[in-house]
């Protein structure tokens, strides 16, 4: 390495049996070279370099200390490819500029942050313990798909004017299009490092096929979708005159990849999220009769937690808030890139740099949280029992580059998992101890728990009087 620039460039070869043991390798190596090296450092992995930035206080210093020089996207192979640098998630400069800003605009338009959304939030919440209670009641079953299916539902809402059944042929294609994708891209190392190698790996294929279909989906489905969003979009006189010039960002491309963006992103991290929360509450009884004991002193009986019903419940915030630092979904964050040389820390950063932000030693950060490798609800409460934000929390990361859907995603979280609890008591399968409950993620773009069963037990409504 240049003197100048971060130190000790660590070459890292690959030869694991599994795309999960591989991510997992990974992770777990980026972590220990952070103790060997320190909190920035530069890999490389292939001819790919990057530059790591770990632990709470680098990461806040680059991010939001130095917002603009970290503040683009990297160039990852696969997503161009995918994405042709269209939509909000892999876009750069300009183009991003404008389609975050319109869609933060037009969200707001169709209800974020608004009491319409936690209405629509609520419906769904009530179609998915009714879908519990009428389907899986007492009998074991997995909870991916049916969160899935709920929590995509909120954001098809806002994206397309309507919700779908959890049958509908039309959105179960979506989702096993979206899964199957999330799934294949976890394969694709050496297509992002030797992307020229391209044409040996099937998975990409498959990748950018299922691509084309959900966009074909997308365009063709009115009839199911009722307001598709890139036709809401041009509702708009402004995208209307604006979509006339002919280097325009409101192009089908960019109208269809930002609805693609919006609609995976407000699926996936979230469900993931819920899941993780009940696989704890099996593990942890204790917890989840807490919150339920807070809930009876709160909420009226018969009723569900509501929004404004927050501030009363500084217990389950604080749960919540842990579930998400202890699950670390996204524990390497998505790559930024420096769009111009950068001097951070003694160190030059060259233009075009990819830059990781180790997030989950952030939210694992020793100096900040007291067992930070343990599922510890305390960490948000003070000695009387009150809700703390903490610095350090940043599952959405921060900066420019920071989650478009977190206020979104705050939401779902409370209303979904609260409700959820205010209706079940969820235990382990018959013949399950708590014990026994796997904690181990399976490692690939985000962490997800192991595939697992749940019991939904119904609450005596009795007891809540």
């Amino acid at each position: 390495a240049f003197s100048n620039q971060p130190p000790n460039v660590v070459l890292l070869a690959c030869c694991c049996r599994t795309p999960q043991e591989c991510s997992g390798i990974l992770l777990t190596a980026l972590m220990g070279l952070s103790k060997i090296y320190g909190n920035v450092f530069t890999v490389h992995f292939g001819p790919r370099k990057a530059v790591v930035l770990a632990g709470y206080e680098t990461i806040k210093d680059a991010l939001l200390n130095h917002a603009e020089e970290f503040g683009e996207r990297a160039e990852i192979p696969i997503f161009r490819k995918i994405t042709q640098g269209k939509g909000i998630s892999f876009s750069h400069g300009e183009l991003w500029k404008t389609m975050r800003r319109f869609t933060l605009s037009t969200l707001r338009d169709f209800g974020m942050g608004k009491r319409a959304l936690e209405i629509r939030i609520l419906e769904e919440v009530n179609s998915l313990i009714n879908r519990t209670i009428k389907i899986h009641e007492r009998k074991p079953f997995d909870t991916k798909m049916i969160l899935n299916n709920a929590v995509s539902n909120v954001i098809c809402s806002i994206l397309f004017g309507e919700r779908f059944e959890y049958d509908d042929p039309v959105f179960l294609t979506l989702l096993k299009l979206i899964n199957q994708n999330i799934k294949l891209i976890r394969t694709l190392s050496l297509y992002n490092f030797y992307p020229s190698l391209g044409f040996l790996s099937g998975a990409s294929k498959t990748v950018l096929q299922n691509i084309t279909k959900t966009q074909i989906k997308i365009l063709t489905t009115q009839s199911h979708m009722g307001i598709i969003c890139y036709r809401s979009y041009g509702d708009y006189p402004h995208v209307l005159k604006e979509s006339k010039k002919p280097h325009t960002a409101f192009d089908n491309g960019n109208l269809v990849f930002t609805t693609l963006d919006l609609f995976s992103g407000g699926t996936e991290t979230t469900s993931t999220t819920v899941r993780w929360g009940l696989l704890l509450m099996m593990k942890y009884p204790e917890i989840q009769r807490k919150i339920q004991e807070e809930m009876n002193r709160v909420i009226e009986p018969g009723e569900l937690p509501k929004l404004e019903d927050r501030k009363k419940m500084p217990y389950t915030e604080a749960v919540i808030h842990e579930i998400q630092r202890f699950a670390n979904i996204v524990p390497m964050g998505v790559s930024r890139s420096t769009p111009s040389d950068v001097n951070f820390r003694g160190y030059v950063i060259p233009k075009g740099t990819e830059i990781i932000p180790l997030l989950t030693t952030a939210l694992k950060d020793e100096a900040h949280w007291k067992t930070p490798h343990q599922f510890n609800p305390s960490h948000f409460l003070d000695a009387n029992g009150n809700f703390v934000r903490r610095e350090a929390f940043i599952p959405f990361s921060i900066g420019r580059r920071a989650c478009l859907g977190e206020g979104l995603a705050k939401m779902e979280l409370f209303l979904f998992f609260s409700g959820l609890l205010r209706k079940f008591v969820f235990q382990p399968p018959p013949g399950v101890d708590k014990s026994d409950l796997d904690l181990t993620a399976d490692v690939g773009f985000t962490l997800t728990p192991m595939p697992h069963l749940v019991c939904a037990v119904p609450v005596n409504e009795q007891t809540w009087h």
